[in-house]
């Protein structure tokens, strides 16, 4: 038996699907048990329980792998970074206290305890906090996942689609390597049967600088959407304007500081296969078509 922290969401539910294919049963941890069950009676969705550790063990009793996808994009109505990282140590205490075997979490890549950005730092703190319990762990470190509910891909598109000109913060020559869902999803299957600690980043084969990034899928929605170079602050104030049009936290300073520093590529060797220049042809009658919301996805 394995668990899979938001199974019904969007990396959780690959990596769910890839254990089935092996076989494996597997239950969900959920902020959210009563949201319909796409994979119905063959996951039970339990609470989180972070703030009663008894439960939160008993529900990990019998578990051999926990597949970790639990953090948050953004703080809001009162869930810090700091509350998720507090989170995520009770959890690994649990797991701990109920025999898991192993650890699979699903971290960033260049995560830094000395990062002035929180988003970082918060996902270095949750590293430390595996390293330092007593579960063998695979610590999986992607970039961008793009996919079917690939949110940054597909806003991106959804901007392009309808807005005349799209603002990229400063010059856009930072890089992005984006990697493909299903090719993180089977690196987080495969490591969970795997022994020795480990730490791999998900990256894909293709490196984009952020304008190329933006060209190639301008070509690819036929967007005749003009690329305009501003400031990082003028970005931020125009992805609120548009959240508040769709309701949502378009973009954070923590991402937009994030690719500027190159915090979305990787040094190492790729591990993801799929090419995004391939998948974008494949998938471009919907991609861009409406709009994705995170606080719809996660608050609503």
């Amino acid at each position: 038996m394995d668990v899979v922290t938001g199974a019904f969401g969007y990396t959780g539910r690959h990596i769910t699907r890839r254990l089935f294919g092996m076989g494996r049963q597997v239950k969900t941890l959920t902020g959210h048990p009563d949201r319909p069950n796409p994979f119905g009676s063959a996951v039970t969705a339990l609470p989180f329980n972070f703030d009663n550790p008894a439960e939160l063990v008993k529900s990990l009793w019998g578990v051999e792998v926990l597949y970790n996808t639990y953090w948050i994009r953004f703080e809001r109505a009162g869930m810090t970074f700091q509350k998720a990282v507090e989170n995520s140590r009770t959890l690994i205490k649990a797991a701990e206290d109920a025999g898991v075997r192993r650890v699979v979490h699903i971290s960033a890549t260049n995560p830094s305890e000395d990062s002035p950005l929180p988003y970082y730092k918060g996902k270095a703190a949750v590293e430390k906090a595996i390293f330092e319990s007593k579960l063998t762990y695979a610590i999986l470190r992607p970039s961008v996942i793009f996919g079917d509910e690939g949110i940054l891909i597909n806003n991106i598109s959804w901007l392009l689609r309808h807005f005349p000109v799209f603002a990229v913060p400063g010059d856009g020559d930072y890089e992005i390597q984006p990697v493909f869902v299903e090719d993180a999803a089977q690196l987080a299957a495969a490591l969970g049967q795997k022994h020795e600690n480990e730490i791999v980043d998900a990256v894909g084969p293709e490196v984009f600088t952020f304008n190329d990034l933006v060209r190639v899928i301008a070509h690819n929605v036929g967007s005749r959407a003009r690329i305009a170079h501003v400031p990082p602050s003028v970005v931020l104030f125009l992805g609120g304007v548009v959240g508040r049009i769709v309701g949502d936290v378009v973009l954070t300073e923590n991402e937009v500081k994030g690719l500027i520093a190159n915090l979305l590529v990787s040094g190492e060797p790729p591990t993801g296969h799929a090419r995004l220049s391939e998948w974008l042809p494949q998938n471009a009658d919907w991609i861009g078509t409406s709009y994705m919301s995170e606080l719809a996805k996660h608050y609503r």
